[in-house]
């Protein structure tokens, strides 16, 4: 991408960018053109050869920009987190709520697996290689396993809740659903340790975040 060199060209490029998610998250990339990115963005279609080499590069640029903002938002939503089942409930709150004000941010993310597998693969990969970092500093606090392993399950879960309760059922109270997450989180598929009395998926004294 070019940089914009003065307060218009980046406004004009906000606009872009802010058009290619709209045009990708309802066509897909395959059926946007263009011609259908300028008209959406109010510019020439030669206005967006300024920044962009072409729609591919632009595409490219906002799935860099949806995994930059993830990652930032949840860092700074964890910061004050004192231990990492806090960071998780946190961390999941913070994704599910960016999805929300995002909405075809899935769609956009995962049509790179059939553009180009190399950047589908390579999103999630970086994506788990900070998670684990994160995940190693835990040592002591969380259940002795291969954390790259562990990061990815983490990652499943997080992904397939965001569809569910972000996409299939948006009425969702999404802290409650963040509270059964950590009901799993904290005793695992066994259950074992879990309270036998209070509602189910309860954390008790609730989340330092």
């Amino acid at each position: 991408m070019n940089e914009p060199k003065t307060t218009r060209g980046q406004k004009t490029l906000n606009r872009i960018i802010k058009a290619a998610e709209n045009e990708f998250g309802k066509k897909g990339y395959y059926n946007t053109t263009i011609n259908d990115l300028a008209a959406r963005a109010k510019v020439a279609p030669g206005t967006i050869y300024i920044y962009f080499s072409d729609k591919y590069s632009l595409y490219c640029h906002l799935l860099n920009r949806y995994g930059h903002e993830i990652r930032k938002k949840i860092a700074e939503d964890t910061a004050g987190c004192a231990t990492r089942l806090d960071a998780e409930r946190a961390g999941l709150l913070s994704f599910l709520r960016q999805v929300k004000k995002q909405p075809y941010m899935y769609q956009i993310i995962w049509e790179s697996l059939y553009i180009n597998p190399t950047l589908f693969v390579e999103y999630y990969e970086s994506f788990a290689l900070r998670y684990k970092t994160k995940l190693d500093e835990s040592a002591g606090e969380i259940t002795r396993m291969d954390n790259t392993v562990l990061a990815y399950i983490l990652m499943g879960i997080v992904n397939f809740i965001g569809l569910k309760y972000v996409f299939f059922d948006k009425g969702a109270d999404l802290e409650k659903v963040a509270d059964q997450a950590m009901a799993f989180y904290r005793y695992g598929l066994s259950g074992l340790g879990q309270p036998a009395e209070g509602p189910a998926g309860e954390q008790p004294g609730g989340s330092a975040c």
